[in-house]
């Protein structure tokens, strides 16, 4: 990996926002000489579709890396502007080479569960479409080579309000949980502008991924159709339904409406998933768990 002060640093915002923000905390954690690109894509664009916004940082991200092509470059991004760059870059493969690192800050990658609240069928409802969606198998084909840095915040025990702890969670990335900091305060913060400091600090390398019952789980569940990433301010409500030999045990609850939550906990009884399912996909969930104890029991 690259490690020099001559870098191009993109810097992206969020849904509802502009560019003010996160260019200010460009310069806060910029390099001696690098040149910082925050596209602004426009307060009331972010709020419908997301296509033309990829068109518009694609487009200004090739013309960047071909007009400077000796430098390498860094990105930090916010809510919706980290999943833009994950469309971005999943498109482009060939540019990955050229990024020594990227900071995703309360990305919803696994898909925001307030989206998928406000759109529970996917109907054609603006931006919460494309925030409900999980992103997670493009963007870990990502960090398993580009050096990333995950920072969540936590305000709601599972959350910052907006975006569940969950959901920007990543194999591959390093991953920063900060306290009492919310959605908003992430482009401000001088606690997030430390983190970023410091992941920069030294050269990285993107992570192995984890070998262990739990994350294979946690991986399993993610591919039942219909979950979602959630809060797991609801884990201490949940029924243990099953223990493994390892201690770790796979939970659920209901909530007043039915929906059905499950919660995986390690053996000291802490929450390590949290995920629910609506209710046309719940009878998937409950033959997903009753495969998983066969499959996983040891």
């Amino acid at each position: 990996m690259h490690f020099q002060s001559k870098l191009i640093l993109f810097s992206q915002h969020g849904m509802t926002d502009n560019n003010e923000l996160m260019e200010a905390l460009a310069y806060r954690v910029a390099s001696p000489q690098s040149l910082i690109i925050a596209p602004n894509l426009g307060y009331i664009k972010t709020l419908f579709e997301i296509e033309p916004l990829i068109r518009k940082v694609e487009k200004i991200t090739e013309q960047a890396l071909k007009e400077y092509p000796d430098r390498v470059a860094r990105m930090v991004a916010t809510s919706l502007g980290g999943v833009i760059w994950v469309e971005v870059l999943s498109r482009h493969p060939d540019w990955w080479n050229r990024f020594e690192s990227l900071i995703l800050l309360g990305v919803p990658i696994g898909g925001a569960d307030l989206a998928r609240i406000i759109n529970p069928l996917g109907w054609d409802i603006g931006m919460a479409k494309h925030l409900g969606k999980n992103r997670r198998i493009l963007a870990e084909q990502i960090t398993a080579v580009i050096p990333t840095l995950v920072v969540a915040r936590n305000i709601t025990g599972g959350g910052d309000g907006l975006i569940p702890i969950e959901s920007t969670k990543l194999k591959h990335a390093y991953f920063v949980c900060l306290d009492g900091i919310n959605h908003s305060a992430l482009k401000t913060h001088s606690a997030v502008v430390k983190e970023i400091e410091e992941f920069w600090s030294q050269p990285r390398e993107a992570l192995p991924a984890s070998d262990n019952l739990i994350s294979e789980l946690v991986e399993y569940f993610r591919s039942v159709p219909g979950i979602t990433d959630a809060s797991e301010r609801d884990f201490p409500k949940a029924k243990t339904i099953f223990s493994f030999a390892d201690g770790s045990s796979i939970r659920i609850w209901n909530n007043l409406v039915g929906v059905k939550h499950i919660f995986i906990a390690n053996k000291d009884g802490k929450c390590k998933y949290a995920a629910f399912v609506g209710w046309i996909h719940s009878a998937a969930l409950v033959e997903a768990i009753d495969v998983a104890i066969k499959s996983f029991f040891v």
